[in-house]
């Protein structure tokens, strides 16, 4: 792999901001509405955001200041002047109008009669929700943190999460968020962005047993470390489980009549390619231990 090293220090602003926003992506919206001391409402997206607390709930966003002229949004003067915000995700069906509330529309216009949104009262803070968010976090803001002067410089803002709204439909039958039914959108870098849909939701298991820590790749024989056929995140999968199967385990899956014919095809050819080609099957059918057992023969 040929890597392309860039001093940070050399880069204009904007350069920067297309290696960091096409790198690091996807990234969640916080669609965030806020209020200044005289009432007036403003609504707008922002990709430089997380959560990053549970305990207490804490929710960080950063409004960048326009590299061009080194202003400040509109955002940022709200939460200073008036320390709430409400957090709405943003789903695919409301990303359109969305984009529309980033323009830097004039002080007094609202971006909610602007992109057609509706607002809904808060419970325990002034600034309104967005109805047509399937989630919305009302937060008190607990702090704003500069991170320089210049145009481009971000802006940590730290709201705490106060009451949580969730629209129904979106749950499970135990009441969680599910993700096949939330829709979410992400940024990613330029014009780009992508949606969580079914098709590429994938899961990972966590080890299951009592340490809950697996034996990672390092513990592996020399030959399945090293394997030709087996991916990185085949090894990765490989390296969840807590502990390999035993002499007697793997010496029993030998003898079953799906590894016999298998055994007799390896004696012929390359025993270590056909076995590795097999765990390999295994892996993909979510078999692990089974997948072990043929590594270990």
């Amino acid at each position: 792999m040929k890597l392309r090293t860039i001093d940070a220090s050399s880069l204009t602003p904007a350069e920067m901001q297309v290696y960091l926003h096409y790198a690091i992506a996807p990234r969640p919206i916080c669609f965030v509405s806020t209020i200044d001391k005289n009432g007036e409402v403003n609504l707008s997206p922002f990709s430089f955001f997380n959560v990053f607390s549970v305990n207490p709930p804490i929710c960080v966003f950063s409004p960048t200041s326009r590299a061009r002229d080194n202003t400040t949004k509109h955002t940022l003067e709200n939460v200073l002047e008036v320390p709430e915000c409400v957090i709405n995700i943003v789903n695919y069906d409301m990303v359109q109008q969305t984009y529309l509330t980033s323009m830097d529309y004039k002080k007094d216009v609202n971006e909610f009669s602007k992109a057609g949104f509706t607002e809904l009262a808060s419970d325990t803070v002034k600034p309104p929700r967005v109805a047509e968010s399937t989630v919305q976090f009302e937060c008190v803001v607990n702090d704003v943190i500069s991170l320089g002067k210049s145009g481009g410089a971000g802006n940590l803002v730290i709201a705490e999460v106060k009451r949580i709204h969730i629209n129904e439909a979106i749950l499970d039958a135990n009441g969680k968020i599910d993700p096949h039914k939330i829709d979410l959108v992400a940024r990613l870098g330029g014009d780009w962005y992508c949606r969580i849909t079914n098709d590429n939701l994938f899961k990972i298991s966590k080890p299951t047993g009592r340490a809950g820590i697996g034996i990672g790749v390092d513990a592996f024989p020399k030959e399945v470390k090293y394997s030709t056929v087996l991916t990185g995140n085949d090894l990765g999968v490989l390296g969840l489980v807590e502990t390999l199967p035993s002499d007697e385990e793997v010496r029993a899956f030998s003898l079953t009549d799906e590894m016999k014919e298998l055994v007799n095809a390896a004696i012929n050819g390359s025993r270590t390619l056909h076995l590795h080609l097999k765990a390999k099957q295994l892996l993909d059918d979510g078999r692990v231990m089974d997948a072990w057992k043929v590594l270990l023969m």
